[in-house]
């Protein structure tokens, strides 16, 4: 669609980006029973945002960037549910995801966007 590198310029992938970087290191506390479980479930989601954000930049047409975009937005709210779950196990609290849980709001409102501009004839 357009040059690799100006996925950089979309606020929607430096913000995934961001929260990418937050949960790997929240992530970091969590038991070591759940490395290959939790952890990796919330950090593959997590993952999952920016990597879809800069394939779909990458795609030749305006229905496979929505296609990614709209995978984009499945694994916000896979991560929105999973830091949930992570609190109501007592892995981390309230405090720790606060920051997270604007970048979610944010990240998920810009895709909206991004999915709704593309739509448009």
């Amino acid at each position: 669609m357009n040059l690799m590198a100006n996925y950089k310029n979309l606020i929607a992938w430096q913000k995934a980006h961001k929260l990418a970087l937050l949960i790997y290191k929240l992530t970091e506390s969590f038991p070591r029973h759940e490395q290959f479980a939790l952890t990796t479930q919330l950090r593959r989601a997590v993952l999952s945002i920016p990597t879809n954000i800069v394939e779909g930049y990458n795609r030749k047409s305006k229905k496979e960037f929505v296609h990614f975009i709209d995978i984009a937005l499945g694994s916000v709210a896979e991560v929105e549910y999973l830091l949930e779950f992570s609190v109501d196990l007592g892995y981390i609290n309230e405090a720790d995801i606060k920051e997270s849980k604007m970048l979610i709001v944010e990240v998920g409102k810009l895709l909206w966007s991004i999915q709704k501009s593309q739509l448009q004839p």
